[in-house]
């Protein structure tokens, strides 16, 4: 038997599947199964309507079935279906390397692809391990994350990352050397805040405390999302990334600023660093450079960090940097990195999320006010409510929220008790209103 999108959840028989980043006991009693996607919409199984409001997972910022990515790809799977990047490789994949390169901040002119955004991470923490090594400077090589961080499950990611629960069960796997920066939020301080806080700029300072502690000549690298989106879309205060960029400038830290989320528009300009002015020494990027279509992901690196590497690699037939992935610039995924740059280019999709900003803004504060809310924040095309958990039942109130929206007809994220969304940024004005009126209606209803 092949594949049925159109089974309902009484003739499937989910036994085999292991859900990621589910509760699966309970999804397998309540399961949601979508059969197709068009625009901002999913249908489900039943064939109800649902808003994608969440843009796949931050993924989809085109929404779903453009056919000038299925052409793309059909055409690519015709001419060259796959190229190992071992040794040989596809013009296709320098092009794109170039085009990514020319959007990023200047100096920042060398792309390593692959596969996601936890590749990524890994990847840009390896370079900057090896970076030092080839400079040196092998003491460096203690990475700083942040508490509340999500850059993925690779090893590296959940190192530097400081959500617990990613990292409780795996602590005896971790990276050595690793420590964190508190996270900036502050309820009393930030509640109900439109775009970045006032308050906190001072947190940056936390990152001298760690360079006492620990040596500047032993830190590497310092890893932030501008934007820490997974947890609950929590923004930096004014002040704070430039702080931390004069700071790691200061010793020799190198900085990268993880866009896997934020990368291609999500705040209103192609990476958040422009939109907050800072310039690291290294951006990670994945889900929106396709789309979410195949994946694809990668590191865009300082010039001089690839050269310094590449001066030390010894003859010149040896490889400088022994890292790299079977599936590293995929023919066809770059393929669907080409199409959707088009089409943000062709549909001027960045200045659209950018125009789209105040509509979220305005909607989703509107709901100040509402029992059993907490806080509202928001940033570019990405907003969050927290919502007041259950006694002795954290979580519950979230799941409820999901199921109640679906019924409703949009799809939103939750990440513990707090609601987060991010529409793709073909949606209309009247569909982000609508959304934000589910949630709002939702919420009402929530015992």
């Amino acid at each position: 038997m092949g594949s049925d999108s159109q089974l309902s959840a009484s003739a499937l028989d989910m036994s085999a599947y292991w859900l990621p980043y589910t509760p699966n006991r309970y999804f397998k009693k309540t399961p949601k199964l979508m059969a197709s996607a068009k625009g901002a919409y999913y249908f489900d199984t039943a064939g109800h309507q649902i808003f994608d409001g969440i843009s796949g997972l931050w993924c989809s910022p085109i929404g779903h079935g453009d056919p000038r990515i299925g052409q793309a790809l059909q055409k690519q799977f015709e001419k060259m279906d796959y190229c190992t990047a071992f040794q040989i490789a596809s013009p296709d994949t320098f092009t794109l390397a170039k085009r990514i390169a020319n959007m990023a901040p200047n100096g920042l002119g060398k792309v390593f692809f692959t596969n996601s955004g936890s590749e990524a991470v890994d990847t840009a923490l390896k370079i900057a391990i090896g970076f030092h090594k080839v400079s040196g400077r092998g003491d460096k090589f203690r990475c700083i994350g942040r508490e509340r961080a999500y850059h993925g499950v690779g090893i590296g990611g959940i190192s530097v990352g400081g959500i617990v629960a990613n990292r409780k069960m795996f602590a005896s796997m971790m990276m050595n050397g690793v420590d964190h920066l508190p996270h900036t939020y502050n309820l009393s301080q930030m509640a109900f805040s439109k775009g970045q806080p006032t308050w906190g700029a001072h947190l940056a300072d936390e990152l001298e405390k760690l360079v006492a502690l620990h040596d500047a000549g032993t830190i590497a690298a310092v890893i932030l999302e501008p934007m820490q989106g997974s947890t609950g879309v929590l923004v930096p205060p004014e002040g704070y990334l430039q702080r931390i960029r004069e700071i790691c400038t200061k010793y020799g830290i190198l900085l990268i600023f993880d866009e896997v989320i934020t990368g291609f528009g999500r705040l209103g300009t192609t990476f958040a660093a422009d939109r907050f002015g800072v310039v690291p020494d290294m951006i990670t990027f994945a889900k929106a450079i396709t789309n979410g279509v195949i994946p694809l992901g990668g590191v865009i690196v300082r010039d001089d960090i690839y050269e310094t590497i590449m001066n030390h690699g010894g003859q010149e037939q040896w490889i400088e940097f022994f890292h790299g992935y079977t599936y590293s610039g995929h023919p066809m995924a770059i393929a669907a990195g080409h199409a959707v740059l088009d089409i943000f280019e062709s549909d001027d999709l960045v200045n659209r999320s950018k125009s789209l900003e105040p509509i979220l803004e305005q909607a989703i504060h509107s709901l100040k006010g509402q029992s059993k809310i907490l806080d509202i924040r928001n940033i570019g095309l990405a907003a969050a409510i927290d919502l007041e958990p259950i006694a002795s039942e954290p979580g519950k109130r979230g799941m409820q929220m999901l199921e109640k929206c679906l019924e409703k007809g949009a799809l939103v994220r939750i990440s513990g008790d707090t609601i987060a969304v991010c529409p793709p940024f073909i949606s209309t004005e009247a569909q982000i209103t609508t959304l934000i009126e589910i949630i709002g209606s939702s919420i009402q209803e929530l015992a």
